[in-house]
């Protein structure tokens, strides 16, 4: 698409001229709404589809594929009409176009094209196939003469296009049903049995999504549907976490202390208005606290760590089958174009290219480490910026005690520090929404490095994003989890901000009820604003655009426009690709993970989410997107290497979250060491009598010469009355040492767990490397077959003929 006005007349002259003496066939259309633009209809014929199918190794079929059954599988095939249909499984028996014929497939050759499978030479190259190839024809054609003026893609960045984009195959909607009448295309068949709300229990229907948007988007879809299935067990066990606490909260000694402690005055949590209250106030978070943080909690933890190495083992069995089954396996990327900036920068000096043996342009070592330093200072001092937010978000909570303490409604007032635990959590989310604006620092970064090629580009980019976004969601949550009340003093030396305010303690029911509200808040939220704007953003452009068209156009319908009017006028896919939408699912998959031991429903959540977001991507793709170019791909790229970072991260948090964060630790050496049980070697809730008031600490406070007040708080200190006032009690380096020893514990009992359950999963499943030996021997014996029934073809023809020749074989 180019507008008429653009001065870049004489290189789009060139370029197409270019492209006739390719081979692609050329038409011209003017918009039907604005005469300016233009439409550029390219169409490949057979011959050329064929030379560059060739040239490009496209794989294709030429014969099916006939499998050898085990023993098993014939047993079971025998008993499948008796078993129940699965429901979530699609019907591909009333619509065979959901799966793709099994065949053997080998690359295209002209002088062997009597090999494989052609009905109809208008079909044998799929639409995705077709638009690939073009794709390539386009990056390859001069516009002007010269070494770098080359491709279409500069000629979209200099302006000269104004779009390029494969066509949808029609419309996704069809006056009549699909199961009666038949899907209209491939579009319509994707939106009602893929995009459509009423599907949303289904398999995903991946061949057909391989096939017209490309590997590369299917295998992101095949990543989304394991993940999301992957959850369910995830879902399931921290659901049980969930209800555990709940049958056995009216059990917990601990909840009843706190609740019939209405004797113990604790001290104030902030210096001015904040009132003296029993520690019996905080019963119904005490009760919270144990839904949470209870006896399932350290095995909840353990079963996630483990279940994300499970995830990712088998979710490499899962891609190497899917690289199998889409002619994959022995793909390989062509060695990629430098990238136009990385020419123009360093163009003056050239190396020889080990692999083309061509000369390229050479970045010297010095400027590429100068560079990187930069880059990486670049990523510190907005790892800072985060860092001094989150700061700001401290002092906020700091000042705010007291003013919630000072609230006029009773409700605020009493309960002051969930108050303030709720807002700064809001606060945060709107902080890390304005954050956002990392983009365009990574952007200026990644450039500023100069990557050779678009894959070191994306990769760097990937890089820094990850590590901005992550930063920013994270970072309060892990202050919470780690630092919240850990640094305060006590009674009478409290440490203070600016000399002036003092720093925030926990609830006296503890630090974890403030975790869980950070988690849920900002998963909930987060979740929420990505799905409306995910979907809300493009549907309001588009309605828009189609609102402007019709005033300016009149009172015709949308329908009487040509297809590619209708798709000019959808949204662009994402300038990145799929990065936001990896990005959204990695950062969640960190949340389900990192923290999931205070925050048991956090996979539930995630799996709720996921299950919309399918649907949500899939009908974006379809209806709201310009069809994005099909390209191919082996793997999900960088993200997997990320994925297996956060699963290391998660064993670390997660062991330090349930020692430090959790009471879990103190209840034990108290059940074991102090309790009622003490040297008994027993645990359950008759031997956590006390443990409340063990818990609590004494301060005194003088109001008059003769008179003075006992109060508590939390920690393991001594009375004002002992030799050494307010020192720390062998209680608490009892309890520090448990902590210590349950973190290097729980790290190398997990981490060895992890290593044995990647060791004993191999990659590739075994029936898959037998069918590909098999395939490969297969492939080689018909080949030779074919070959030699054409000689012998070609041998009785000429004798038919007359003609004799010497040496003819066999």
């Amino acid at each position: 698409v180019y507008r008429k006005s653009n001065p870049q007349t004489e290189k789009r002259e060139v370029f197409e001229r270019n492209i006739r003496a390719e081979g692609l066939q050329m038409e011209k259309e003017s918009s039907l709404t604005n005469s300016d633009i233009i439409f550029v209809k390219l169409h490949a014929p057979w011959e050329v589809l064929g030379k560059y199918a060739e040239l490009m190794n496209v794989r294709m079929p030429f014969r099916r594929k006939i499998y050898y059954l085990h023993r098993r599988y014939k047993f079971m095939n025998r008993f499948r009409g008796w078993l129940p249909r699965k429901p979530m499984k699609l019907d591909k028996e009333t619509l065979p176009d959901l799966e793709e014929n099994d065949c053997y497939t080998a690359p295209f050759s002209q002088q062997r094209i009597h090999h494989f499978i052609i009905h109809n030479k208008d079909t044998f190259f799929n639409n995705a196939t077709r638009s690939r190839i073009v794709h390539h024809i386009l990056q390859r054609v001069k516009y002007e003469e010269g070494k770098n003026k080359i491709g279409l893609n500069r000629l979209l960045s200099n302006g000269s296009y104004e779009a390029a984009f494969p066509l949808h195959e029609g419309s996704y909607r069809s006056k009549n049903s699909i199961k009666t009448h038949g899907a209209e295309n491939h579009r319509h068949l994707l939106y009602e049995c893929w995009a459509s709300w009423g599907v949303w229990y289904k398999y995903q229907p991946l061949d057909l999504v391989r096939r017209y948007f490309g590997e590369k988007i299917g295998l992101y879809f095949a990543w989304l549907g394991w993940y999301t299935g992957m959850l369910f067990p995830a879902a399931f066990i921290g659901l049980f976490v969930f209800l555990y606490g709940v049958t056995t909260l009216n059990h917990c000694q601990v909840s009843k202390e706190v609740c019939q402690a209405t004797d113990i005055i604790m001290c104030p949590i902030c210096d001015k208005y904040c009132p003296f209250m029993r520690l019996s106030d905080s019963c119904i978070y005490a009760k919270v606290t144990h839904l949470f943080d209870n006896g399932a909690t350290v095995f909840f933890a353990v079963f996630m760590a483990v279940w994300a190495t499970v995830f990712l083992e088998f979710w490499k069995r899962r891609r190497a089958v899917i690289a199998y089954d889409w002619d994959l396996i022995d793909w390989e990327e062509e060695e990629e174009e430098i990238r136009p900036q990385f020419e123009a920068k360093y163009s003056k000096k050239e190396r020889m290219n080990p692999i083309s043996g061509k000369p390229e342009p050479y970045q010297a070592f010095a400027d590429k480490c100068s560079r990187l330093i930069v880059s990486a200072s670049g990523i510190f001092f907005m790892i800072c910026v985060v860092i001094a937010a989150v700061f700001g978000i401290v002092i906020y909570r700091v000042v705010t005690v007291s003013t919630f303490a000072a609230f006029k409604w009773a409700l605020i007032r009493n309960n002051s520090q969930v108050a303030t635990t709720g807002t700064a959590v809001c606060i945060n989310f709107c902080i890390i929404m304005l954050l956002n604006l990392y983009e365009k620092v990574a952007l200026f970064l990644t450039n500023l490095e100069q990557p050779r090629t678009e894959s070191e580009w994306e990769n760097s980019f990937t890089l820094k994003m990850f590590l901005f976004q992550f930063v920013n969601l994270n970072s309060s949550t892990f202050y919470i989890a780690f630092f919240l009340g850990r640094f305060t003093g006590h009674p009478g030396a409290y440490l203070r901000l600016i000399n002036r305010w003092r720093l925030e303690e926990c609830h006296p029911s503890g630090c974890l009820i403030d975790l869980c509200m950070q988690m849920g808040i900002i998963m909930v939220l987060k979740q929420t604003w990505n799905n409306f704007m995910e979907l809300g953003y493009p549907l309001i452009q588009n309605w828009w655009t189609r609102r402007k068209l019709r005033q300016e156009y009149g009172t015709q319908g949308k329908t009487s426009f040509p297809q590619w009017e209708k798709d000019y006028n959808l949204q662009p896919m994402n300038a990145y690709g799929l990065f936001d939408e990896y990005l959204e699912m990695i950062l969640q998959f960190g949340f389900t993970t990192i923290f999931v031991a205070a925050f048991p429903l956090a996979p539930l959540l995630a799996l709720l989410n996921n299950i919309i977001e399918i649907r949500l991507d899939a009908y974006k793709f379809v209806t709201q997107w310009r069809r994005p170019l099909a390209s191919r791909a082996k793997d999900i790229g960088i993200w997997y290497g990320i994925l297996e970072g956060i699963g290391i991260l998660s064993v670390i948090t997660n062991a330090f979250v349930i020692a430090v964060t959790s009471d879990f630790i103190p209840r034990l050496v108290y059940a074991y060491k102090y309790g009622p049980c003490a040297g008994q070697g027993e645990a359950g809730q008759k031997c956590m009598v006390g443990y409340v008031n063990a818990s609590l600490s004494v301060f005194l406070r003088l109001l008059t010469r003769t008179l003075c007040l006992s109060f508590r708080y939390r920690d393991y200190r001594d009375p004002p009355h002992s030799p050494v006032p307010y020192g720390y009690t062998l209680q608490f380096w009892h309890v520090l040492a448990a902590r210590l020893a349950f973190i290097i514990v729980f790290e190398h009992l997990v981490f060895c767990i992890k290593h044995l359950i990647s060791y004993l999963i191999p990659d590739l499943p075994k029936d898959l490397r037998d069918r590909m030996r098999r395939e490969k021997y297969l492939i080689q014996e018909m080949m030779y077959e074919a070959e030699l029934e054409r000689l012998q073809k070609e041998r009785k023809e000429r004798k038919k003929n007359g003609k004799s020749y010497h040496n003819e074989w066999p």
